[in-house]
Parts: C-alpha cells; sequence; structure tokens
C-alpha cells in the first residue's frame, strides 16, 4: 500500500489550521463520491515469472467531503481514495487526493492544502502536466495522479490569470510490483530511492502560470523549477537479485498549451522544454478534433482526432533513457450519443513510427439509472522490439468492466 510519509502528513493540519478562523461554522455541508467494483481479463499469460494470471478483481472507494461558509467564498475539501484488489498486493493502495481550503475573493483566490492540479489539452499524451506525481499502480495510461502539498495564489487580471506555486513535499512514484501486470522484467525498487538535492524530498518547488482567453485560443504557459517527477532509472545487483533504483533530479521546465476552437473543430498543441544536469530536451503532442455534430442524421456527435507526439530524447543512449513517445502518430474517434444515459464511446490506434508497436484501446461508458455507470475498457498492446517501450506489455491485452455507484 502507498503510504503517505509522517512529515507530509504533519504538514496539512499545520497548513490548513493557520488559515482557518477559529469561529468557523459551515453554512453548506456536502457528502458525495463514488464506490466502485472493477472486473479485468488478460488475454494472455504474463511474460514474466509470478505475474498474475487471466482474472483481476478489485473494489475502490472515492468520498468527497465538502464544507463551505461565508456565503461560498471560503470552502474546505477533503477527497481520500482507497483500492482494494484481489491479487496484487501492490495495486491495493490508498492516497489523499485532495485536502484543501479554498478562500475566493473578486480578483484573486488562495488554495492551499493537498490538490491535484492538471494541465494539458491534447488527448492521448499530457507532456504539459508537471505539478502532481502519477499514480504508477493505479492504471498504465499517466492519467491517475497523487494528491500534492501546494500553496498557490491565483491573481486575475484582465491581461490573464497569474498562478503561483509553492510545492513542499515531493513525494516518489509508486510502482507495481512482482505479481503485477503492465512492468518490466526489472522491478522497480520502492525503497532504493535518491536525489539530486540534498534537501531529498524536502525541496520546496515552485511554479508560475500564465492563461488567457484570447478570441478563439486558450492559451497557457509556465515555468516549473524543482525535483523531477519523472525518476531516472538504473540496475542494481545484490547478490542474485537485481532491480532498478529510483533516482530524482533537479529540473527547470518551461511549458505551453494552446487550443483553438474554429467552428467544429478543435486545434490543439502542447509542448515543453526541460533542463537538467544530465540532459536537455525539448518534446511536443500536437493535433486537431473534428466534431460532426448531428452525425448520421441523429442527435449524436461523432469526433474525429489525429494526434502527433515528439520527443528528441528519441530512443535514449547510455546518458538518456529515451522517451515513451518519440515518434509517434494517434488516430481515434469519440463517440456521444447525447442521449437520456450519456452513453460516450472513445476509440484510439496508436502506433510508433520507429518501432513494430502498436496500441489500441477502446474506452465506453453508459449511465444506468440515476447513481451507476457501467464502463468497459480494452487495451490491446503488440510489440516486436525489445527496445520499445511496449515490449514488455506484449502480453498485457486486457479486458476491463467496470460498475460505478455515484452518491
Amino acid at each position: 500500500m502507498n503510504k503517505i510519509k509522517s512529515n507530509f502528513v504533519l504538514a496539512i493540519p499545520l497548513c490548513l489550521a493557520s488559515l482557518l478562523p477559529q469561529t468557523t461554522v459551515a453554512d453548506e455541508f456536502e457528502l458525495s463520491g463514488r464506490l466502485g467494483l472493477e472486473q479485468r481479463y488478460f488475454t494472455e499469460q504474463g511474460q514474466f515469472e509470478h505475474q498474475l494470471e487471466h482474472s483481476q478483481t478489485s473494489v475502490f472507494i472515492e468520498p468527497e467531503f465538502y464544507w463551505g461558509w461565508n456565503k461560498g467564498s471560503d470552502s474546505l475539501t477533503f477527497k481520500p481514495f482507497y483500492r482494494q484488489d484481489s491479487v496484487d498486493d501492490e495495486r491495493s493502495h490508498g492516497d489523499i487526493r485532495e485536502l484543501s481550503y479554498i478562500h475566493a475573493s473578486d480578483d484573486w483566490e488562495l488554495r492551499a492544502g493537498i490538490r491535484r492540479e492538471f494541465w494539458g489539452v491534447t488527448e492521448f499524451q499530457h507532456v504539459v502536466d508537471v505539478i502532481n506525481q502519477t499514480d504508477g499502480v493505479e492504471d498504465t495510461d499517466g492519467e491517475d495522479k497523487l494528491g500534492q502539498l501546494m500553496v498557490n495564489l491565483s491573481l486575475v487580471r484582465d491581461w490573464g490569470i497569474i498562478d503561483m506555486f509553492l510545492l513542499p513535499g515531493f513525494r516518489t512514484r509508486p510502482f507495481v510490483g512482482e505479481q503485477s501486470r503492465f512492468r518490466s522484467e526489472l522491478l522497480v525498487d520502492n525503497n532504493n530511492i535518491s536525489y539530486q538535492s540534498s534537501k531529498e524530498d524536502n525541496h520546496l518547488d515552485v511554479a508560475l502560470r500564465w492563461s488567457q482567453s484570447l478570441g478563439v485560443f486558450d492559451i497557457g504557459s509556465y515555468w516549473f523549477h524543482g525535483t523531477n517527477r519523472d525518476p531516472i532509472l538504473t540496475p542494481v545487483t545484490e547478490g542474485n537479485n537485481t532491480k532498478l533504483r529510483q533516482y530524482y533530479n533537479q529540473m527547470d521546465q518551461f511549458g505551453f498549451e494552446v487550443q483553438a476552437t474554429v467552428d467544429d473543430w478543435l486545434w490543439k498543441y502542447e509542448t515543453i522544454y526541460r533542463t537538467t544536469d544530465i540532459e536537455d530536451f525539448w518534446a511536443m503532442q500536437a493535433g486537431f478534433e473534428y466534431t460532426y455534430v448531428g452525425a448520421f442524421n441523429s442527435t449524436a456527435d461523432l469526433g474525429l482526432l489525429i494526434e502527433y507526439g515528439w520527443d528528441s530524447r528519441g530512443e535514449g543512449n547510455e546518458q538518456s533513457q529515451g522517451a515513451n513517445v518519440q515518434n509517434d502518430i494517434f488516430f481515434g474517434s469519440r463517440l456521444a450519443l447525447n442521449d437520456m444515459q450519456s452513453s460516450e464511446m472513445l476509440i484510439g490506434f496508436g502506433a510508433d513510427l520507429d518501432h513494430n508497436a502498436f496500441s489500441f484501446l477502446i474506452e465506453a461508458n453508459r449511465r444506468l439509472g440515476e447513481n451507476f455507470t457501467v464502463s468497459l475498457d480494452v487495451r490491446l498492446l503488440q510489440s516486436n522490439d525489445a527496445y520499445d517501450p511496449l515490449y514488455s506489455f506484449k502480453n498485457d491485452d486486457h479486458f476491463q468492466l467496470a460498475i460505478e455507484y455515484y452518491f
């Protein structure tokens, strides 16, 4: 189970207590959230010893507690998360996704505590998203993030919104274990961790972001300075056992994103420049989405997506680990039926232009009644090149069915 370090937890109530008035009385309280049952089925045996076989069942809960007062100007939100897996001990884990205080004024807003901050406009990869650490045991798509302790001051001006972030308490990425699917032959050691900074996981990271809407364009640009969220993995042998050690260096990253809405078109672009003591590189993801409104003479909307991902690190070398997406193209289609059940489906296909590697996905969901949703995910992966990142997952094709109750 992924445990939050004691210094990370103790900082939360101290931070929040300094902001809350002693005589606070909640004007509003809301309890909501979701409870789910998830079933995975893998079509092939795992390619590595001790990996789980075909079936994997888990349950999860993510409640959300909200307190509001001062006519909504002040609020406190608490959102814990926990998953229990039937066969994978590493995937049984918990986290505080959010525990934050927010004060909203006319032209500024203060947010403090544990939060998740998302940046990005593209569909298949978000190169600009940098604040939160990836939850490496929850899923394979990198969309699930751990909560990050932060203080965020947001200033609203006529020329844009300025966000300033102080980010104490770095969180390492949790990796899957020996029983898990979606792992490499060598396991990542979650206990063998080193840092470039002498302050280790107590380094104070900072970020500054500007965002603005200009006509059809939504623009965002930022600078981030702090601990790299992507660890460098190097093999270390102890006796007859070899594992991958995690090393987190310092980085400066500059990011830019833009989305243009032109009639039924969405044009999307993300790019970053990252500099570290080991290497400097550029990466980008760009594409478009065109939506046929009222497709097939119905109330449904059909979207067609194309994106291209590039990374200057390429396949890597002795000094660089390379990139998961270094020269890849993605095709997709999104169907929204616009019915009473909010039925939607996304189909995606990705191809690595440097390797014989492909990925295919289906994500479909539909509401059942007022409180239930059912979703089906299909992931198919193919790779014949041992140097390709997908090669370790080539036997992990699977179907996933989930039922969620919203309260």
